[in-house]
């Protein structure tokens, strides 16, 4: 969804918002619930990756909504890319922890390269169909 324009310094400025940030924002909070709702509270790796995560997210996507910018997107982009790859690269045991991350991390990925597709569709650059 576009902004009506708004004037910043002179010049118009077309500001953005996007209902993929309200969803990553949701996601977030849920990276920072899900191990004690999918009980994996006990792999201490696993917890502290996505909580963390969570919270970075969650910083993210609400930047995002409150104050959008393109490169709150490709911070979404290298959350949802890490939580997809870290169970292998934080070794992490736990199945249902291994595919919240993987699953949580892709659609985070999906939705906040959508995001940019966006900006860049906005902002003038031909985007193949």
């Amino acid at each position: 969804m576009k902004a009506p324009p708004a004037l910043a310094g002179g010049s118009e400025v077309t500001i953005m918002k996007h209902w993929q940030d309200s969803t990553n924002a949701v996601l977030g909070v849920w990276l920072i619930v899900s191990p004690l709702v999918l009980r994996f509270h006990g792999d201490v790796t696993a917890l502290a990756n996505t909580a963390i995560v969570g919270a970075l997210l969650l910083a993210a996507a609400l930047g995002a909504i409150f104050v959008p910018r393109a490169w709150e997107e490709w911070t979404e982009t290298a959350l949802g890319l890490w939580l997809a790859l870290s169970p292998w690269l934080l070794s992490i045991e736990t199945p249902i922890a291994k595919a919240n991350s993987v699953v949580t991390g892709l659609v985070v990925l999906t939705l906040a390269l959508w995001a940019t597709q966006d900006y860049e569709t906005a902002a003038g650059e031909k985007v193949p169909h």
